[in-house]
């Protein structure tokens, strides 16, 4: 019977050491967003299959976001950063979010009254 648990273990340190490549790119991405917009905060969110989200918000209102393909990885890249993380996308960490024509189109413009969408 062959053994499989060395071939197992190498794979688990090849996905590790993936995971880990991952959340330093995204730790990267994020800083130069935190850099660009004055400091930043996100949140984090499941978001099934395709991974987690990663919100981020700048302290001049500027917004973007990411997607890991984990929670985990996720939150790896977010410790990296050093951003400090919010539970949940409400109160006065959601009230920091400026927005401005585009989102209105793109996103809530149809069913407020703003310009339609082609």
């Amino acid at each position: 019977m062959a053994d499989t648990k060395q071939v197992d273990e190498s794979a688990d340190a090849k996905q590790a050491a993936k995971a880990e490549r991952k959340a330093a790119r995204l730790a990267k991405q994020i800083s130069g967003f935190a850099k660009q917009h004055g400091g930043a905060e996100g949140q984090i969110a499941y978001i099934g299959e395709r991974g987690a989200r990663i919100v981020l918000v700048g302290e001049d209102g500027g917004w973007g976001d990411l997607v890991a393909p984990s929670v985990a990885v996720a939150e790896l890249a977010v410790a990296k950063a050093g951003v400090t993380v919010h539970e949940a996308f409400d109160g006065e960490f959601a009230a920091k979010v400026k927005t401005g024509p585009y989102e209105w189109t793109r996103m809530a413009g149809i069913q407020v009254g703003g310009p339609k969408n082609g």
